[in-house]
């Protein structure tokens, strides 16, 4: 008589979701060398052969990664761009807050730590990080820029340089997080960072009044 084992079978035929997020999980906490890909199979509950059955190599699954976490999000950021009918600076506010929400406040927000420290080695990956993730999401931050400079609300400002400056703050936060502040206990409470940078990026964007 055979006895089933509900639990084997549906770890056997687990889901590629289930895969990926156990391989953001295992490349944020050991970077891509150190991820295995049986040690992904076998945290997702399932044999090195499933995982080769969707992911037939290690760089095939940390795109898959990416395309299936971020990508998302930053269609999603295209379409708000499309439809808001707001100020430029709320919706500058609105994307980076969506952004945080969605990507900073999850296991993705390890990714950009790993792509800065394994980049130098795996340049086929960072290429495609960054036509996929920094490409897009610097034009979203141009398209809010140049709305506000053609409206009048922001100054005439170098738009390449701003988004720099605007973008790097963030990144910040997210590399201490998984540096620095994981071993010396210093963190930023994400509200009040973001509350601030708004303020001092918002204050230099405001064109001023002209006198009455």
């Amino acid at each position: 008589m055979e006895v089933s084992h509900p639990l084997r079978q549906r770890r056997k035929e687990a889901r590629p979701a289930e895969l990926l997020a156990a391989a953001l999980e295992l490349f944020v906490e050991k970077g891509f060398v150190g991820t295995r890909l049986e040690d992904v199979a076998a945290r997702a509950g399932v044999s090195k052969g499933t995982l080769y059955l969707y992911f037939d190599s290690k760089e095939a699954l940390f795109k898959a990664v990416i395309q299936e976490g971020i990508v998302p999000i930053l269609e999603a950021g295209a379409g708000m761009v499309d439809s808001f009918t707001g100020s430029a600076a709320d919706l500058l506010r609105m994307l980076i807050s969506e952004w945080w929400q969605r990507m900073g406040g999850t296991a993705l927000a390890g990714v950009p730590k790993l792509m800065i420290s394994e980049a130098g080695n795996f340049p086929e990956l960072a290429i495609y990080y960054h036509d996929a993730v920094i490409a897009p999401g610097r034009e979203l931050m141009r398209r809010v820029l140049r709305r506000g400079i053609a409206t009048g609300e922001f100054r005439g400002v170098d738009v390449e340089t701003a988004i720099d400056v605007i973008f790097a703050p963030v990144l910040m936060m997210l590399i201490w997080r998984y540096s620095l502040g994981a071993c010396c206990g210093i963190a930023h409470d994400p509200h009040d960072y973001l509350q601030t940078h708004f303020d001092l990026a918002l204050n230099g964007l405001i064109a001023p009044r002209s006198p009455a």
